[in-house]
């Protein structure tokens, strides 16, 4: 059974940083795409962040152009637990932070076809 479990979230002011983590069981997630999405409270679920293998055998990185330059996703742990490092937060940044995981990787920055989430973790940056 898939299990992905978020961690690190919290109240930070602005311009402040976090790191979230998201410990994925249930299967080897090594070559699965992975990715964070967020949902702020009265919006929709939206794509931030995404990590694919790629056939040079190296990982790969896609970002929202809202977070780029201050998100950073990463891998560790056998590849079974993910990152979301995030700097110079704002207001607007301020959401449940959902960890995804599919074997497709063009799945990954679409809501609707994602295959796996995580509950959620809150981040609120306080102005």
């Amino acid at each position: 059974q898939v299990q992905l479990v978020e961690s690190g979230g919290g109240l930070v002011q602005t311009g402040g940083s976090l790191r979230l983590s998201c410990a994925a069981s249930g299967r080897t997630f090594s070559t699965y795409a992975m990715g964070w999405f967020r949902q702020a409270p009265g919006k929709e679920r939206e794509f931030v962040a995404a990590t694919r293998w790629a056939v040079s055998k190296s990982y790969y990185a896609d970002y929202a152009d809202s977070v780029k330059g201050r998100f950073a996703i990463y891998r560790g742990g056998a590849e079974n637990t993910l990152y979301l490092e995030m700097n110079s937060l704002k207001p607007e940044d301020t959401a449940v932070y959902y960890c995804a995981a599919d074997s497709n990787a063009s799945h990954i920055t679409s809501t609707p076809l994602v295959d796996y989430w995580g509950k959620g973790t809150l981040v609120t940056v306080s102005s």
